[in-house]
């Protein structure tokens, strides 16, 4: 699995976490289950926020739709609320109900209370169209096959052609799932946010590399119609109002490759802390918590944006070929990369 700094590209000025990927933040995991046969690419990746109750123990989050061409599940209560009580799950356009009711099962085998003593349970799954490399009709992701993502999460992040990110296409190049984390100094402390994406966006020929160059998928380059899918985590110490403002950067490094969110991308942000949890039921009539001072905000929002970008490079420079319905199959930035290419030019040397 090659990432963008193997290839020399290493997007920004903010150092990075130790395995620079979103599970830099203390608790985070993430789990893939792959579904790849004849002309199923599809997957379902799961991010668990936090060990625990999360549904009696929320987190503070939020959601940012930067162009809301988008199906996914759950992310008005987030943005009402702030909170997040269920581990977040990445899949197909329409998996997205499959994966609803796995989430939900999930936060019942945990509390058995939601729904009858209790409030019911919001499940956030989020969702890139794969059709192009899937039968995406053939509606394969199982519930079984989200229980398994959430099982089988952990610290080490599978890149590219894996889990929800199997059959993704962006810039013209085979996309998918890409992490990548920055460190923040805070009060003398590290704190770390970190960002994984579903990259399935960007039309062919606008990818522009933090160099200069502009790769050339070497395909005819159709109207902006794909998506992406960017979860930010960190341990930051955050209100849902400054975690909104944060989530609103990851807009910027996504620009910074030559993105515009086209008319028919689906482009959305959801962010969250594990600082400053919010009780399911709190005894007191005035909860306290802890917020980072505003003029310091700009080393979370320059985290955000650089983070994001190295995960969409991430995601591209790992992904591996895919041959998908009718044939259909896309070119390996990681080729275009190792063929050798000037700066500021689409011609190898």
């Amino acid at each position: 699995m090659s990432r963008s700094r193997e290839f020399g590209i290493a997007p920004g000025i903010m150092p990075a976490g130790p395995r620079n990927a979103i599970t830099d933040v203390p608790g985070v995991k993430v789990g893939h289950v792959t579904l790849s046969s004849r002309d199923i690419n599809t997957g379902v990746t799961a991010i668990i926020p936090q060990p625990g109750d999360l549904f009696g123990d929320k987190l503070t989050a939020a959601v940012e739709v930067i162009n809301g061409f988008g199906k996914s599940a759950g992310l008005v209560q987030v943005a009402e609320l702030g909170t997040l009580e269920t581990p977040i799950l990445l899949t197909n356009t329409f998996g997205v109900g499959t994966c609803s009711n796995a989430l939900i099962r999930w936060a019942i085998s945990q509390r058995p209370d939601i729904g009858r003593e209790t409030s019911t349970v919001n499940p956030v799954v989020c969702e890139c169209n794969d059709g192009v490399l899937s039968d995406i009709q053939a509606m394969a992701v199982t519930e079984q096959d989200a229980m398994r993502a959430i099982e089988a999460a952990g610290q080490d992040v599978a890149e590219g052609s894996v889990g929800a990110g199997t059959g993704m296409i962006a810039f013209g190049f085979k996309g998918g799932i890409g992490t990548a984390s920055r460190q923040i100094l805070l009060q003398g402390s590290a704190h770390v946010l970190g960002a994984l994406v579903l990259a399935n966006f960007g039309k062919a020929g606008d990818l522009v590399l933090p160099d200069g160059r502009r790769p050339d998928p070497r395909i005819m380059a159709e109207a902006e119609k794909g998506s992406i899918i960017v979860v930010l985590a960190t341990d930051l110490p955050l209100d849902h109002r400054q975690l909104a403002r944060v989530c609103r950067r990851a807009g910027a490094g996504i620009a910074r490759l030559g993105a515009f969110y086209g008319n028919g991308s689906g482009d959305i942000v959801l962010g969250f802390t594990t600082r400053n949890r919010v009780p399911h039921h709190s005894k007191a009539d005035v909860c306290q918590l802890e917020r980072m001072a505003d003029r310091r905000m700009d080393d979370a929002f320059r985290a955000a944006c650089e983070a994001t970008q190295e995960a969409i490079l991430n995601a591209m420079c790992a992904a591996t070929a895919v041959e998908g319905r009718n044939g259909a199959t896309r070119p390996l930035l990681s080729d275009w990369l190792r063929d050798g290419h000037n700066a500021g030019t689409s011609e190898p040397l």
